[in-house]
């Protein structure tokens, strides 16, 4: 095993780790630790684009509104006002960075990029790079870091856990090369920015999602976890058994596009009054209900109506990719069926990223600040990452004097691990989820769930002290136990609320609506 010292070390180089990574670095040398997968996150995948209030026709106090309407009365309103506050100037420094927005064609238009609108939004304010937004800024900043003499990337190694001492303090993290050998990376600050948890279903809208690693490690250290009921399904993934995964943009709705079930009938509008730009949990339930009711397996979303040179202007890369699978969306519908997209809950932090952990810090998706509450609203959570790695940036700017008290110290085993036993668990639990905590949840189904998962986890922990760390052991052992504090929070709400609706439960419930908050118990 190999120790080494660093300033300030990142993990996770999706936007928020590389946005962090940028703020800090002129202050202060930063490891990056960024595994290859990171370039198949969900950062990159995100299509829609970045919400901020950049129009003279668009205020503030609008768009907080939005999002509180959407997060279904679980929101804290001071982390709301915060980032709707700072997103105007989070997007002036994309700017500055060279990120290629649209531009809006229109010479007479009030703001010169191309604004759009997404569901829960009652105004134009989603910026975006045509319909690639998350892989426009993702190349943008990754070529300022790579060009940064004081960050250094680590490609390499992979996070299995954090170090902590007998103060209580994070004072770095475990990780393993390709060779599987051990290395102690011991930081005076450690930032988390690992992502969500989408991972731990069947059905997800990025082809190698996290399942809440990031998540884990810092409840292993003691960090408070809040509200990871609320698991997010993104409505509109493409429907395709045999391909990958591949996000159709909330944008393609706010454009005008209309869900239809497979008999080619409209059923938006007579649910909701915004139709299909009613919030995501709204839209998702709605689908699951109507593909229940027809018996079929996905629905259409249809912008045949808006022609070819709009759908070509305005999603280049969905028409690109859908042409690939042999689908042309100016002549046919697109087949679509919900998918696990984004954890509003994680890690709970202050409005620098601070965790309940001294010298731990935590950003973008694997955090939960409060600025979603019960629901994320479409294209929030790009402006979540770019304003709180900025906060936290700030925070971090001038080093503090490090923790000189004794390492606690890891016991690892040498033993083989069963590839059949993680494949089997790992198949299990995320067949668990998706059928018991899902979309729709019941409270048989979530007393089924607690009982499969703990059985699941019995099976494995006795490995965990036997066999030499892996990072797919090491993967699953974090999963199953988040998956477990996720049904236990689940079963805990007994109301009906945003993302968690449970028909066993009232909606609305609980007059005085808390944001639920967990630990880890060894």
């Amino acid at each position: 095993m190999t120790q080494t010292h660093h300033d300030v070390l990142i993990i996770g180089g999706g936007v928020a780790g590389l946005v962090l990574a940028l703020e800090v670095a002129a202050h202060r040398k930063v490891t990056l630790l960024r595994p290859a997968s990171d370039d198949h996150g969900a950062s990159r995948w995100a299509q829609g684009g970045i919400a901020a209030v950049l129009s003279p026709a668009d205020d503030v106090e609008a768009h907080i509104a939005d999002t509180l309407v959407a997060g279904d009365g679980l929101c804290d309103e001071r982390a709301v006002r915060f980032t709707v506050e700072q997103g105007p100037a989070a997007i002036e420094w994309l700017l500055s960075l060279g990120v290629p927005f649209t531009r809006d064609p229109n010479p007479e238009a009030s703001y010169p990029y191309h604004l759009t609108r997404e569901g829960g939004h009652g105004a134009r304010r989603i910026i975006h790079a045509a319909d690639a937004t998350g892989r426009a800024v993702m190349d943008t900043l990754k070529a300022h870091v790579d060009a940064h003499p004081a960050i250094t990337l680590c490609s390499e190694l992979t996070a299995i856990s954090l170090i902590g001492d007998t103060a209580g303090h994070c004072r770095g993290a475990r990780c393993l090369d390709p060779q599987g050998q051990l290395h102690e990376l011991l930081a005076d600050d450690t930032v988390l920015a690992t992502g969500g948890a989408s991972g731990l279903y069947r059905h997800t809208t990025s082809p190698q999602p996290a399942s809440g690693e990031g998540m884990l490690m810092a409840a292993e250290l003691g960090a408070e976890l809040m509200n990871l009921e609320f698991q997010q399904f993104h409505p509109t993934c493409l429907y395709d058994p045999g391909g990958t995964p591949f996000l159709i943009s909330e944008a393609v709705r706010g454009e005008g596009g209309q869900l239809l079930n497979v008999h080619g009938e409209r059923f938006m509008p007579a649910l909701d009054p915004r139709a299909e730009l009613a919030p995501r949990d709204i839209v998702a339930r709605a689908i699951d209900a109507e593909m229940q009711r027809t018996a079929s397996d996905h629905v259409l979303l249809d912008i045949r109506h808006l022609g070819v040179d709009a759908i070509h202007h305005h999603f280049p890369t969905i028409q690109a990719h859908c042409a690939g699978r042999g689908l042309d969306i100016t002549c046919e519908p697109i087949p679509v069926v919900p998918a696990a997209h984004y954890s509003c809950g994680g890690v709970a932090t202050d409005l620098d990223g601070a965790t309940s952990v001294p010298r731990l810090y935590a950003i973008g998706e694997v955090a939960c600040t409060g600025l979603h509450g019960a629901n994320r609203m479409a294209s929030n959570s790009l402006l979540e990452c770019l304003v709180f790695a900025r906060s936290c940036a700030k925070r971090l700017l001038h080093a503090q004097s490090p923790s000189n008290a004794t390492l606690v110290a890891t016991v690892t085993g040498s033993e083989p691990v069963p590839p059949d036993l993680v494949v089997e668990l790992r198949q299990s639990l995320r067949q668990v989820m998706s059928s018991s905590v899902a979309i729709v949840r019941h409270d048989r189904g979530l007393e089924q769930a607690a009982a499969q998962l703990a059985l699941s986890e019995s099976r494995l922990a006795p490995f965990i002290a036997r066999c030499t760390p892996t990072v797919t052991l090491s993967g699953l052992w974090h999963a199953l136990r988040l998956a477990r504090l996720t049904v236990a929070s689940a079963r805990q709400r007994r109301e009906s609320r945003g993302l968690h609706f449970n028909p066993d439960c009232p909606h609305h419930g609980d007059p005085t609506p808390q944001p639920s908050r967990c630990h880890l118990t060894t």
